[in-house]
């Protein structure tokens, strides 16, 4: 019987704290393309690469991201990073994923604040692009096979894939997918479910509107705080968050620079939750983005440390284990649907379908590191767009 390298090293294997700052570090100046693409690479390098975690854990961990408010590939990477070395590499993990996009984003928003203007990135972005496609494919590929263990679950992911492409939220699919693979689950045992995955959010609410004060750091700070604790999704929900706090109730922003904001997030490596780093540093310099890159993603850090214990004992309820697997396989689902619409965003030409069928062939047959496709796939663009 063969076993994967995932499957034969112990969950319990600890990687020292220096080992891990480096990976993360790579990964968050390396992955472009939104937490799809982060995801993707999260299991390829250490599912695949490094055998730290098998599929089936990094999948529970994707679920329980999905569930919680906060941006999900940043809290997969902070779920890692507990599972490695407890509270240290929750810290170390999720601090060193995030930190490489924040220097970046505030070094573009002092530019942007001298000069106006955003600097000129179509041509790599050009190519980047439909090799983030291929690399969702290729962890998609892989995750599915994983996450598909029954029929029921296959056809559950399929009806979750129709949903959302006709427009039903992202947690409403959710919710779907953990009750139809849980009435399975329901048959199978009487045993009530005595562990449940909940958010905590409404304690950092309750936080926020107490400590609310006029003085523009703090309510800067509170401001990020709140809006980390509730958002769910992608980076056009926190697009909406963020103009209702910052352009209607504050007035702190214009259109213009929400929009290069969110833009800034989008085609820089990292959490796109970094936009957080680039208004703050347009609002109130550097004392601005450092407040407010911690209170976006401080929830998220709270949120995993909270959930993080509750995985092995869900697993253990057969009831609370089906909800799961559908949470799983409706996951993956949401990421099909996103894959194809990014897909249809970035491959618009032959050139671009070579750059992705290129991209997934190395990935899928050569098993080639996700950071040189990235990197050659940019470098391709540029050349193409000169």
């Amino acid at each position: 019987m063969n076993t994967s390298p995932a499957q034969s090293i112990p969950a319990e294997e600890k990687v020292s704290l220096v080992e891990l700052a480096l990976v993360f570090l790579q990964l968050g100046t390396t992955a472009f393309g939104g937490p799809a693409a982060h995801i993707a690479m999260m299991e390829n390098e250490f599912v695949r690469k490094r055998g730290w975690i098998s599929q089936s854990e990094f999948l529970d961990r994707l679920a329980a991201a999905s569930l919680i408010p906060g941006p999900s590939s940043t809290e997969v990477a902070i779920f890692i990073g507990h599972s490695k070395r407890g509270w240290a590499g929750l810290i170390v993990a999720g601090s060193c994923f995030i930190i490489p996009a924040a220097i970046l984003v505030t070094l573009i928003a002092m530019a942007y604040v001298r000069f106006g203007s955003l600097p000129q990135v179509a041509g790599i972005l050009y190519g980047i692009k439909p090799a983030v496609i291929a690399i969702i494919v290729q962890a998609l590929w892989g995750l599915g096979r994983t996450a598909a263990k029954t029929r029921l679950l296959a056809a559950i992911g399929i009806a979750c894939v129709v949903l959302n492409a006709l427009g039903v939220a992202p947690l409403t699919v959710l919710a779907f997918a953990a009750v139809a693979s849980g009435a399975e689950g329901l048959l199978k045992t009487k045993r009530s479910m005595g562990w449940i995955l909940v958010p905590k959010s409404c304690a950092l609410l309750a936080a926020a509107a107490v400590l609310a004060a006029p003085v523009s750091l703090v309510r800067l700070f509170l401001s990020f705080l709140k809006i980390g604790s509730v958002v769910f999704g992608s980076g056009y929900v926190l697009l909406a968050f963020l103009r209702a706090e910052f352009i209607d109730r504050l007035h702190w922003l214009t259109e213009k620079q929400l929009i290069d904001a969110v833009a800034v997030g989008q085609f820089t490596p990292g959490p796109v939750f970094t936009t957080a780093t680039f208004i703050g540093y347009v609002v109130a310099g550097v004392r601005g983005s450092i407040l407010a890159t911690v209170a976006i993603f401080l929830p998220g850090f709270i949120l995993v440390a909270l959930s993080g214990p509750l995985l092995p004992k869900i697993r253990r309820s057969l009831l609370a284990a089906a909800m799961l697997d559908g949470v799983v396989i409706g996951s993956l689902a949401l990421m099909v649907v996103v894959a194809w619409q990014l897909g249809r965003a970035a491959i618009v030409d032959w050139r671009t379908l070579v750059i992705f069928v290129i991209s997934a062939t190395l990935l899928l047959r050569y098993r080639i590191n996700s950071a040189w496709v990235i990197a050659g796939a940019g470098l391709v663009g540029w050349i193409v767009q000169m």
